[in-house]
């Protein structure tokens, strides 16, 4: 049987991704920096970006996919007149104008831009175009035809505008929301045109900036087992998930594929829902609550490390 390199580290890490790196660029630096045998991060940030990228490692990772539909929160600059190809500073200038809105024009038209709005993300964005990156299209100079989308903006905030025709926002916005397309749509609603010179992610779900670490903080920890105390535990991403409490015995049910029945508890969840099973604080799996039984939808296996330990002493 051949075995993963690294070890099996769990829990969460909250990086500060600085401008210029890619998300996957960061994901194998801190595989490599964490000793870890696998990890994966929650949702791409462009390299053009800088913010929160949360990475979940080992185990933690089978829980990316029961986040559901988080808000992220952002803070960008735009650059009034000039549109680029990749509706941010790294593109090509492809259509220039010299209207500068004034900060009245700006605050009135804000609300048209709040709500469940449409919305065509940028050619150079990781969206699947006939099972190719649209990115990679753009850049060979291939014509994308990018699909519109319905997104969510819960709040925008105007904070202010800077010399050279520069002003400053703060969106709250659904997954899947490209804040590239939200400023070039703003500035053509203007009369102008623009594109983002600026852009930071400030919280994904229930990650924000209190528990951020710098890449460049963890790059200079000697040690590998000092870097792992940077680290998460799993559950804090159990924030919003209901959790229902197990037995010894019907966790070991869970941890070998076995559904629970629901006539020897009380139930106070709804068919059809998805909680966490956790037994003496640890997490166990992820169970689907149905009518006649309480079935394991994904099952951790945190014991791992323990039993290497022990196998290593005997």
């Amino acid at each position: 049987m051949k075995h993963r390199k690294g070890a099996p580290v769990n829990g969460w890490l909250v990086i500060d991704k600085p401008e210029g790196m890619g998300s996957t660029t960061v994901v194998n630096l801190t595989r490599r920096l964490l000793n870890a045998q696998k990890n994966g991060h929650t949702g791409t940030l462009d390299p053009f970006a800088s913010g929160i990228l949360p990475i979940a490692f080992g185990e933690t990772t089978k829980l990316i996919d029961f986040l559901g539909d988080e808000t992220k929160e952002y803070e960008f600059t735009i650059q009034w007149g000039a549109e680029t190809d990749s509706a941010d500073s790294d593109g090509v200038v492809v259509a220039t104008n010299e209207k500068v809105p004034t900060d009245e024009e700006i605050q009135a038209v804000l609300p048209s831009f709040c709500g469940q709005i449409m919305q065509v993300p940028p050619a150079f964005s990781a969206i699947k175009i006939n099972g190719r990156r649209a990115y990679e299209l753009a850049r060979k100079g291939e014509k994308v035809n990018m699909p519109e989308r319905q997104v969510s903006i819960f709040s925008l905030e105007f904070l202010g505008s800077e010399a050279g025709g520069r002003s400053r926002f703060k969106v709250c916005c659904s997954k899947g929301t490209y804040v590239r397309s939200l400023g070039r749509d703003m500035a053509r609603s203007l009369g102008t045109l623009g594109h983002l010179c600026r852009l930071r992610r400030t919280r994904s779900g229930i990650f924000d900036q209190s528990a951020k670490i710098l890449l460049e903080t963890l790059q200079n920890v000697v040690y590998i087992d000092e870097r792992q105390q940077f680290l998460l535990p799993s559950e804090t991403s159990l924030r919003d998930i209901a959790v229902m409490a197990v037995s010894e015995a019907e966790a070991a049910k869970l941890l070998h594929g076995q559904a629970l029945s629901p006539k020897l508890r009380e139930i106070s969840f709804s068919a059809g829902q998805t909680v966490a099973a956790v037994c003496k604080g640890e997490l166990v799996a992820m169970v689907r609550i149905e009518e006649n039984r309480i079935s394991p939808v994904r099952v951790f296996n945190f014991n791992q490390k323990k039993r290497e330990n022990k196998d290593v002493d005997q």
